[in-house]
């Protein structure tokens, strides 16, 4: 099957420049009525903002982190943050388009992270925060290989820039995968 340029996946590193399309993309993927039609909402656990243009801002240009950017043809359909600290990575800022999600991209895109920092930063673990309440996505984290550790960190209640609780026992779960 031939490839074409409209269905070809590339990735680069974000600029400053995409900022606004990133946090639309970010935005759309877990908040509001947008991100129902993907499987990854949060719209029921978080209402107001998933982040800011400053937050993406600061993992653009933050030198121990990069966001991947993920394209088809000339429309940003996904992207993740990966930060470098120490011996392990750490993933987050995940975002796949939601009329993308249910096809296999977020799979290409995790593995290509996983790539991404075992090659280029000589990383051993990648580890990511989940929402404990999220048992579907931790699901499709523990097919591609991450392990839940029963370690807790505090959602940031009181924080807006995180979002808006809808209910007041969230709580984030630490996931590791060894990258061999």
């Amino acid at each position: 099957m031939e490839t074409t340029s409209s269905t070809e996946t590339t990735f680069r590193d974000a600029t400053v420049d995409d900022v606004p399309v990133l946090v639309a993309l970010i935005e759309s993927a877990y908040r509001g009525d947008a991100s129902r039609a993907g499987w990854t909402t949060e719209a029921d656990l978080l209402e107001g903002q998933r982040t800011d243009p400053d937050g993406v801002e600061a993992v653009v240009t933050d030198p121990d982190s990069r966001l991947l950017v993920v394209e088809r043809g000339d429309r940003i359909v996904a992207c993740c943050q990966l930060e470098r600290r120490g011996t392990h990575a750490y993933f987050g800022m995940f975002a796949v388009s939601p009329e993308m999600q249910g096809g296999g991209l977020g799979k290409v895109v995790i593995a290509e992270a996983e790539r991404l920092v075992r090659t280029d930063w000589g990383a051993t673990e990648m580890h990511m925060t989940v929402i404990k309440q999220r048992d579907e996505l931790i699901a499709w984290y523990e097919r591609r290989g991450y392990g839940r550790t029963g370690r807790m960190s505090p959602f940031p209640y009181g924080d807006e820039r995180f979002g808006v609780p809808q209910r007041d026992d969230l709580e984030f779960e630490l996931l590791i995968k060894e990258l061999v």
